[in-house]
C-alpha cells in the first residue's frame, strides 16, 4: 500500500505532465488578439447543462425519450456511437410523459433491469444484468451518495442514465458495496435559454393530490447566468388500501458561464414519509411460494411508517487552462435522517400463514465527496489523444441505533397474520435487543485514461486503469481496475465494439452467528473483490431509429458459511453470461417505440442466482394521432420470466407482465400551453410478485402494485 502523500504526488505529477505537455503543443498555433478590434460578448447557449461542461448534455434523439449519449464517468459525455459500453440515458420528455413519480418508474423502460427492495426497508434496489445497485449507489452528476437513500422523486431530474455493466474503473467503486452489474447517473436540471413557468396539478387514484412548480430564468447581457426552482408537494392515499405517503421536494439549480470558466451548483431537500405500505415477504425455508394475494389490500401493520429527510449541495467548476486543455473540480455534501418502524412478515406454511417481529430504527447520514481531474487533447501523428487524470474522495458517517421485538424461541413478540386475510395486530414492545450500527467509511481513488481516435476517428481505442482504496473502521485494501475499449465505425450508422471493465466493491464481513451456530472467524473482514466483465455488441444509428445488441459475461466471487466448518469464506462464484437487445427513436412519422429485450444465465454452482430472471422484455410505443393534433396515446408492455427466491432453487416466482397506458392532449391557450395527461398502470389489475431479493444472498419478495390511475395537468405561461 503507497502512502497517502506519495499517491498525490503521483496524480499531481501526472496532471502537470499532462497540463504542459498539452499547452505546448496549443501555444505553437496560439496568436494574440488585436487590441483594437471590439470584443463583444456573445449570448450564452445552454442546452440543458447539467455538468457545467462546455458541450453540456447530448440532444435528444429522434421521439425525445432517449438521449444520443450521456456521462460515462470520467470519460465525461460521450455520443452512444463512440463509446465501447452499453448505455441510455432517459429524457425529462418521457418521465414527463409517463408522469414517472420515482427514478424506478423510469428505469422500468429498461429491458435489463428491474425494480427491488433494499433490505429490511423500502429502499429502492435496481437488478441490473441480475445483480443490485442499491439507491443509494446512485451517482448525482457523476458524484456518489449525495442523493437521498431510500427514493428519489422523478421531479428533480434532467436526465436519468444508465451504464449497463460493471464501471468500477469509469465511477470508482460503489461505496454503498453493489454497483457490480452496472451503473446509473442522474442529471439534475439547469435553467434553458428561454424563461420556464410550468405549473402542475394531479389527482391520484387512493386520493393522493399533487403539486409542483418549475420555473427557471437567465440573467446578464450574454445570458451567462441560470437559475432553476422546482417544488413538489404530494400528499395522500394510494390505490392500496391504508396506503399513505407525503413527499415534499425542493431544489435550486445555478450555473453560470463565462469565458472559459463554467459553474454549477445545486442545493436540494427532500421529506419522504410512507405509511402501512406492503412490506416484504419471505418464503420460510421448505415453504413454495404461493401465488400473489390482492394487491390491493395492504399486508402492513397499521402502524408500520417510515420517514426520510434529506438535504444536499453540490458545486461543480470547469475552466479551459488553454483550448485543448480542460480542469474541473466538485464537491459535494448530504445530511440524511430516517426513522422505520416495520414488520416485514415470513409465511410459515402453504395456508399463508405469516409471522413478523417489529423493527424500530433510525439512521443518520453525513456524506462529503469530491472529484478533481484535467483533460487534454493532444495528437501524436495520426492518432488523436484525449488523456484524463483524475482523483477522487469519499466519506460517509452512519449511526443507525436499532431495536427488536422478541423473536427467540418462546416467539413472544411475533405478530401473526395471514397472506390472504391480513389481521391488524396491536404495537408490541421493541426491547428484546436493542443495538447500535456504526460505520466510517472513507474511500479514495486516482485514475488515468487515454483514448485515442484512429483512422479519421473511424477507430476509437480506450484504455485506462484506476487504483481504489476502501477504508471502513480500522480496515484498509486497496485494488486496481482497468479497462479496455474498442470501438470500430462503418460509416455513421453502424459500430461495433467490444470492452472488458471490472466492478469493485469493498470485502465481507463475517457474522456472529449461522442459525444457532456460532461461526469461527466472526468478524473477519475480507479484502475487497471485483467482477471481471467482457462485452461485445453493435450499434445502430439510421438517425431517427436506433439500437445496440450486445452480449457479456462475468463472474464475482461468493461469500457464505462452510456448513461443515462454520466458517465464513469465499465459497462459489457467481457467473452471468447473456445477451440483451435495446432500441429506440422515431420508426415513422408520429410513431415512437422505446424497449428492447435481455437474456441472462445467471449461475451460482449449478443453480440459477437469486433474483435474476432469464428473460425480460419491454415493448413501449407513443403515437401522436395524425387527424387529432396535440393528442398522443402510449402504451407499455413489461414481462418478466420465472426466477428463484432461494439459493437451492426450490422457491420458484411466476413470470409476470403488465400493461400500462397513457395518453397526453396539448392545448394551445393564448400565448400559454396547456398538457393534459393521463395514464392507467397495471390495466389488467394482475396481483404478481414483481421481484426476489435484491440484497446479496436474501430472497424477499416484492408485491406488485395494482391497478393505479392518475391524471395531471401543466400549463406553461
Amino acid at each position: 500500500m503507497y502512502p497517502t502523500a506519495f499517491r498525490l504526488s503521483t496524480f499531481s505529477s501526472a496532471v502537470l505532465a499532462l497540463v504542459a505537455s498539452a499547452s505546448q503543443a496549443q501555444t505553437q498555433t496560439q496568436t494574440k488578439p488585436d487590441p483594437k478590434v471590439v470584443q463583444t460578448l456573445e449570448t450564452v447557449v445552454v442546452t440543458a447543462s447539467a455538468d457545467a461542461s462546455a458541450g453540456g448534455l447530448k440532444p435528444a434523439y429522434a421521439g425525445g425519450q432517449v438521449a444520443r449519449g450521456g456521462r460515462v464517468g470520467i470519460l465525461g459525455s460521450q455520443d452512444i456511437m463512440d463509446t465501447p459500453f452499453s448505455t441510455t440515458s432517459y429524457t425529462q420528455k418521457l418521465i414527463q410523459d409517463q408522469q414517472a413519480q420515482s427514478i424506478a418508474d423510469v428505469l422500468q423502460n429498461d429491458p435489463a433491469i428491474r425494480v427491488a427492495r433494499g433490505f429490511g426497508n423500502y429502499q429502492q434496489t435496481y437488478l441490473v444484468r441480475g445483480l443490485p445497485v442499491f439507491s443509494d449507489d446512485m451517482s448525482y452528476n457523476g458524484l456518489y451518495g449525495l442523493l437521498p437513500r431510500q427514493y428519489l422523486a422523478a421531479e428533480l431530474v434532467e436526465r436519468v442514465e444508465v451504464l449497463r455493466g460493471a464501471s468500477a474503473f469509469l465511477n470508482g467503486a460503489a461505496p454503498g458495496g453493489s454497483g457490480l452489474g452496472g451503473a446509473i447517473n442522474v442529471a439534475p436540471k439547469r435553467a434553458p435559454n428561454a424563461a420556464l413557468n410550468d405549473v402542475t396539478l394531479g389527482y391520484e387514484q387512493g386520493g393522493s393530490s399533487y403539486a409542483a412548480a418549475d420555473i427557471a430564468r437567465r440573467f446578464g447581457p450574454d445570458k451567462s447566468t441560470g437559475l432553476r426552482l422546482n417544488a413538489v408537494r404530494r400528499d395522500g392515499g394510494t390505490a392500496v388500501d391504508r396506503e399513505k405517503r407525503q413527499l415534499s421536494l425542493a431544489s435550486l439549480g445555478f450555473d453560470l458561464h463565462t469565458g472559459g470558466l463554467r459553474v454549477s451548483a445545486d442545493l436540494g431537500y427532500q421529506d419522504h414519509r410512507l405509511e402501512n405500505t406492503q412490506p416484504s415477504v419471505t418464503f420460510g425455508y421448505g415453504v413454495p411460494v404461493l401465488a400473489a394475494p390482492r394487491a390491493s389490500r395492504s399486508l402492513a401493520q397499521p402502524w408500520t411508517h417510515s420517514t426520510e429527510r434529506d438535504t444536499f449541495s453540490t458545486l461543480r467548476t470547469e475552466y479551459d487552462i488553454a483550448s485543448n486543455v480542460t480542469a474541473w473540480a466538485a464537491y459535494g455534501t448530504r445530511r440524511g435522517d430516517e426513522s422505520t418502524d416495520l414488520a416485514n412478515p415470513t409465511v410459515t406454511n402453504a395456508a399463508g400463514d405469516m409471522t413478523s417481529y417489529r423493527f424500530v430504527g433510525t439512521r443518520a447520514d453525513r456524506i462529503s465527496t469530491g472529484e478533481i481531474g484535467v483533460r487534454a487533447s493532444v495528437a501524436t501523428g495520426a492518432v488523436k489523444h484525449t488523456l484524463v487524470a483524475s482523483a477522487a474522495t469519499y466519506h460517509a458517517k452512519t449511526d443507525a441505533p436499532y431495536a427488536f421485538s422478541d423473536f427467540g424461541p418462546a416467539w413472544i413478540g411475533t405478530i401473526a397474520s395471514n397472506l390472504y386475510a391480513p389481521v391488524n395486530r396491536a404495537q408490541l414492545p421493541a426491547t428484546a435487543l436493542i443495538g447500535k450500527s456504526v460505520s466510517d467509511t472513507k474511500t479514495s481513488s486516482v485514475a488515468i485514461a487515454d483514448s485515442m481516435g484512429l483512422l479519421n476517428d473511424d477507430l476509437l481505442i480506450t484504455l485506462g486503469a484506476r487504483r481504489q482504496t476502501i477504508k471502513d473502521g480500522g480496515y484498509e485494501a486497496s485494488r486496481v481496475t482497468p479497462v479496455a475499449g474498442i470501438v470500430y465505425k462503418f460509416g455513421k450508422r453502424v459500430s461495433v465494439y467490444a470492452s472488458y471493465v471490472e466492478g469493485l466493491v469493498k470485502g465481507d464481513t463475517a457474522p456472529a452467528t449461522s442459525g444457532t451456530k456460532p461461526i469461527v472467524n466472526a468478524g473477519e473482514v475480507f479484502s475487497p473483490y471485483q467482477t471481471k466483465q467482457s462485452e461485445v455488441g453493435v450499434k445502430l444509428d439510421t438517425g431517427s431509429f436506433g439500437g445496440t445488441f450486445s452480449v457479456f459475461q462475468s463472474n464475482k466471487p461468493i461469500y457464505s458459511v462452510n456448513s461443515t466448518t462454520f466458517r465464513f469464506t469465499q465459497t462459489d462464484r457467481q457467473h452471468n453470461q447473456g445477451a440483451e437487445l435495446s432500441f429506440f427513436g422515431e420508426v415513422m412519422s408520429g410513431l415512437r417505440l422505446l424497449g428492447g429485450a435481455s437474456i441472462l444465465s445467471a449461475e451460482v454452482a449449478g443453480k440459477d442466482a437469486i433474483g435474476a430472471p432469464q428473460t425480460q422484455l419491454n415493448v413501449g410505443a407513443d403515437w401522436t394521432v395524425p387527424r387529432l393534433p396535440g393528442l398522443s396515446l402510449n402504451a407499455r408492455v413489461v414481462q418478466t420470466a420465472s426466477q428463484f427466491a432461494d439459493a437451492a432453487n426450490t422457491q420458484q416466482v411466476p413470470a409476470w407482465s403488465r400493461l400500462d397506458i397513457g395518453a397526453a392532449y396539448e392545448i394551445e391557450l393564448g400565448a400559454q400551453m396547456l398538457i393534459v395527461r393521463a395514464r392507467i398502470e397495471n390495466v389488467a389489475n394482475r396481483n404478481y410478485w414483481a421481484s426476489a431479493g435484491g440484497y446479496p444472498g436474501a430472497g424477499y419478495l416484492t408485491l406488485g402494485a395494482p391497478r393505479s390511475i392518475s391524471v395531471s395537468g401543466t400549463l406553461n405561461f
